[in-house]
């Protein structure tokens, strides 16, 4: 098979795609042809070394696809099956080894790409408005970076739950796509305080998603109102500095920096988090967009166009 592979930490240009024996499962494992994986985040930090993984890694951490085969002591699968997954590095690729109990079965009103499309950021989107922050009618959260795959399900689904989202963008035609997921305000990442006061009347945000790191993370604070929750989620602009911690007691403000792997330790939490997810795309209250496709050999184009902020929606690999 042929996967997407990286022997040493740095830019993109580590990326290469190699040719790898076919995998074989193991007790506890399925094999799955992979059909579509989606581009994130938390495969640049692997590949930068920001998370450190074993080298030679494979990329990728999310895919979809229907099973071909399966070790000793997998229960309720059968080949064929169209399944996804989250959190498991080497989806990049043609076929990949799932640890069978981090399987989720795809249901018949979801297409596999849009499985694919949804798993890592829907997931992580589900725990951070009903955990991190749980999302309440009325409440005022700022969403930073709401045009990409990860912003547009956060506007979704807290407009759902009965939220107001604020909303930054970098250009006009994101945060056209901000005010379309049902963001009441989208605005230049300079305006968010001002934007906040407005819609609040200066009381400040309940909370603020923020996955853009040290570019945002002073205006975030600031934006809270007091006892207000900083979720800080992501660092796509890089790490926030170190900071003293006294800051926090300005306005009695709770920070957490949550990671998708400690909601979903268990496979009843797990399938319950993506029963909940996948009835929402069904229903189309979130619409995993998928704005561009990219063969194995074009994996460094996909990651270009995330870094460097080009895209909106998501982005998906197509072995």
């Amino acid at each position: 098979m042929r996967a997407v592979v990286f022997g040493e930490h740095g830019d993109r240009s580590v990326l290469t795609v190699q040719e790898r024996p076919d995998p074989e499962p193991g007790p506890g494992e399925a094999l799955v042809l992979v059909e579509a994986s989606g581009v994130n985040f938390i495969d640049v930090y692997q590949r930068d070394g920001t998370y450190q993984v074993p080298l030679p890694a494979l990329l990728g951490s999310e895919g979809a696809g229907t099973v071909l085969s399966f070790g000793d002591g997998v229960r309720g699968l059968a080949p064929g099956d169209r399944v996804a997954w989250a959190g498991v590095r080497g989806s990049h690729a043609e076929q990949a080894l799932v640890p069978a109990d981090r399987l989720v079965p795809v249901p018949g009103e979801v297409t596999t790409e849009q499985a694919a499309a949804v798993m890592l950021q829907g997931l992580t989107a589900h725990y951070l408005t009903h955990d991190s922050f749980a999302v309440r009618p009325g409440c005022v959260v700022l969403v930073h970076a709401a045009a990409g795959g990860m912003g547009r399900l956060l506007t979704r689904i807290v407009t759902h739950l009965g939220g107001r989202v604020v909303a930054t963008a970098s250009t006009p035609g994101k945060r056209e796509l901000a005010l379309a997921a049902g963001a009441v305000r989208a605005v230049p990442y300079a305006e968010a305080l001002d934007a906040v006061r407005k819609v609040t009347g200066g009381a400040g945000a309940d909370a603020v998603y923020d996955g853009v790191g040290a570019d945002t993370f002073d205006t975030s604070l600031e934006a809270l109102r007091p006892r207000g929750t900083l979720v800080l989620f992501g660092a796509a602009s890089g790490k926030v500095p170190p900071f003293d911690p006294l800051r926090l007691m300005s306005g009695s403000y709770f920070l957490t920096r949550p990671t998708l792997g400690h909601f979903i330790v268990s496979r009843a939490e797990l399938l319950e988090r993506a029963e909940t997810l996948f009835g929402w795309v069904a229903g189309g209250i979130v619409d995993p967009a998928v704005t561009g496709r990219y063969p194995l050999d074009a994996a460094a184009d996909a990651y270009a166009a995330l870094e460097g902020r080009q895209s909106t929606g998501k982005l998906l690999i197509v072995p």
